[in-house]
């Protein structure tokens, strides 16, 4: 399917409409009796027909054959990727990972999904579910869908291309990517390996953060979003759908490519989003701000200011603040955090913090910058300094994360961790 992009204003309802072949789209109505090009209308929605104007999402597809026309699923193993919802004890303690090796046996992008942990339930739709993914081939046959949430892609290690029902968007590592709930890819490789995160959003949909007292301008802006034109396959063969609905994973052969609609118009798309582009706000007197002001996307619940799963980042950028400790200070948090980090170093940790790696510190649970960097930053002299070659992010989410039977047993898990932070002394006097 070839690649071409177009603007895409995740949260602000804009419409869309693209043609593969030129008389695809109907003119002045949604379901004529007959397409021209005798195409299946089938409209995908997001929402309940009657939410809001502003929150309702839906897309009109046209289709060479529609959705239904598959075999009935049947249940298939999980792998490493678990259920929904999450069961195992949480722990207050602070945990890290070390990168998740890439398989030696062929993998492709579902097959290598391997779940850290999460919260709620996607059958009361609130809560997340939080991923490694590791590949290192493409989906040959297979197709996929997540009837549970959408899916925020953020690739670490080697490039991919995610071929939708509704176009194709390239992902490198820098830039993230949103696969709405229930919309069908394949995920090729564009590199012989890769690696990176998901969170799995139970919740509203993500969508660009308000900006405040910030004004009109800063963070992300709505047009630096990219939505795929249509792209489609017509062919037929033995494949396979794989959907994720509450938690397990089901399969069903169909024989021809979902991959067929030749034109679509309406707001329920996937995009992708290069993190470059995100405008840093920050003090350009005294101490620094809260990390709430490098939110790239909310996914908020009724409560105001309070957020199912907020995905911030920490790119480079300039430190000026005066008479300030400038890296994250010690705090505790009522939300929950996870980080992952795509490239370079963390400011907070001197080492430990790997790319590909990720660390978790649950509600009221203590964190911060480790002994080395609290030291260092003490005694710094406070020049202009620019942070680069550095990109970090975080899911933090309201509820406590859970995390799986897996994360707590594997090799990659950092059981010294703790550790970064005995060395600090007692200074007062």
């Amino acid at each position: 399917m070839p690649i071409s992009v177009m603007q895409y204003q995740p949260g602000f309802g804009n419409e869309f409409s693209t043609e593969a072949v030129p008389g695809a789209l109907p003119k002045g109505q949604n379901s004529p009796q007959k397409n021209p090009l005798g195409l299946y209308t089938e409209q995908f929605s997001g929402s309940p027909f009657t939410a809001q104007r502003g929150a309702n999402r839906r897309t009109w597809t046209y289709r060479i054959r529609p959705s239904v026309t598959h075999r009935p699923f049947e249940r298939i193993s999980n792998r490493l990727m678990s259920s929904a919802p999450f069961t195992e004890a949480p722990t207050p303690n602070q945990l890290r990972w070390n990168p998740l090796p890439i398989p030696s046996e062929p993998t492709d992008f579902i097959d290598g999904i391997v779940t850290m942990g999460g919260n709620g339930d996607p059958s009361f739709q609130t809560g997340v579910g939080i991923h490694f993914y590791v590949a290192n081939r493409s989906m040959d046959g297979r197709f996929f869908y997540d009837a549970d949430g959408e899916l925020l892609i953020v690739p670490q290690l080697g490039s991919l291309c995610f071929a939708t029902e509704l176009g194709s968007l390239e992902l490198n590592p820098g830039e993230i990517g949103l696969i709405p709930r229930g919309l069908r890819f394949r995920v090729d490789l564009l590199t012989p390996e890769v690696r990176g995160y998901i969170c799995e959003n139970y919740g509203s949909h993500f969508r660009l953060p308000d900006l405040g007292p910030i004004g009109a301008n800063g963070l992300a802006s709505p047009r630096d979003f990219l939505a795929p034109v249509a792209a489609f396959e017509d062919r037929d063969g033995d494949f396979q759908i794989i959907g994720k609905f509450l938690g397990n994973l089901w399969a069903a052969d169909i024989d021809h490519s979902p991959l067929d609609v030749v034109a679509w118009h309406g707001n329920y798309a996937p995009y992708k989003y290069d993190l470059a582009t995100f405008n840093c706000i920050n003090t350009v007197s005294f101490d620094h701000p809260d990390p709430s002001i490098y939110t790239v996307l909310t996914a908020p619940t009724a409560v105001p200011g309070t957020a199912n799963v907020d995905f911030g980042i920490f790119p480079p950028r300039w430190l000026v603040a005066e008479h300030t400790f400038r890296p994250p200070w010690f705090h505790r948090n009522v939300m929950n955090e996870f980080m992952g980090l795509i490239r370079g170093e963390y400011d907070a940790k001197a080492e430990g913090f790997l790319p590909g790696g990720a660390s978790l510190h649950n509600c009221m649970s203590g964190h911060g910058p480790d002994t080395e960097t609290f030291e260092r930053a003490s005694n710094a002299e406070l020049k202009p300094q620019r942070l680069d070659n550095t990109l970090a992010f975080m899911f933090e989410t309201q509820l406590v994360v859970c995390p799986t039977k897996f994360a707590m047993e594997t090799k990659i898990l950092q059981h010294e961790y703790f550790e970064c932070w005995q060395g600090l002394k007692k200074h007062f006097k």
